[in-house]
């Protein structure tokens, strides 16, 4: 094939791909602004009897005793919590022998806030780090057992995402610190979330509002577990996501800058 053949092609790539870009603004390189975005959360630890907890992080009850030991959560992982102290608590969860998450939970001396450093141990040996504060909002008990709400956030990691065609008009959300993708179409169908640490029987659907609004919606067993609002700029640099979890609140709003 001549030079000549060969740069045609190119020409015709590059300018395929730009025309694509152009059809679907939301297409590029994206990485999260910490300063821009807030990501509160929400937990409640509910004391049952002796070292007996119930826990709810957003996603359902979970029973466990307070012995450090693994024991049996949600969507198949395992989850331990360790009293290490009057004050602190080492919060742990597996998928086999892997473990996920880290968290060591300070209470202050009055009660009336906690403190979570969260370590989130990704498979390809990266480690995404959180500091959350949170006040006592409600429930019974002392200690531990309450009502949590954070107040304040603050995002060590950095944390990019990748949106490419799929199958035509539709989009791929790769959010490579998460290990997971999202590929959809615009028909409303359910589309199984794919990679490692995407959950089981989770997937996701979109509707697009407008050609700079969509929403989507996330599931795991067929129940929603979230929708996002994504917004792009009119000026196509800064794109906005407003997560909704069910049973919560207050929104994660996450502001990514174009790169």
């Amino acid at each position: 094939m001549s030079k000549r053949v060969l740069a045609m092609l190119s020409a015709i790539c590059v300018a395929a791909s730009l025309a694509l870009a152009a059809q679907n603004p939301f297409i590029g390189e994206w990485k999260l602004d910490p300063s821009k975005s807030r990501t509160p959360d929400e937990m409640k630890v509910q004391h049952k009897e002796g070292n007996t907890y119930v826990f709810d992080f957003g996603g359902g009850a979970e029973t466990i005793v307070a012995d450090g030991t693994d024991q049996k959560g949600l969507q198949g992982t395992l989850l331990s919590v360790q009293e290490e102290a009057a004050d602190t608590w080492i919060v742990k969860r597996k998928i086999g022998e892997r473990l996920l998450l880290r968290a060591t939970w300070k209470l202050s001396a009055d009660g009336k806030t906690l403190t979570d450093y969260y370590r989130e141990f990704e498979s390809d040996g990266t480690t995404v780090s959180l500091d959350y504060v949170y006040e006592r909002t409600g429930g019974t008990g002392s200690g531990f057992a309450a009502d949590w709400r954070s107040i304040k956030e603050t995002n060590n990691a950095t944390i990019t995402m990748q949106v490419k065609a799929f199958q035509g008009d539709g989009l791929s959300f790769i959010s490579p610190s998460e290990h997971r993708t999202r590929s959809v179409t615009f028909d409303g169908k359910d589309y199984p979330i794919q990679g490692p640490d995407a959950g089981r029987n989770a997937t996701c659907s979109v509707r697009r509002i407008n050609d700079h609004n969509l929403v989507m919606t996330e599931k795991a067993d067929g129940k929603v577990t979230d929708t996002q609002e994504i917004v792009m700029s009119p000026d196509g640099k800064t794109l906005t996501i407003t997560v909704r979890f069910a049973g919560r609140d207050k929104p994660n709003m996450l502001v990514f800058e174009r790169q």
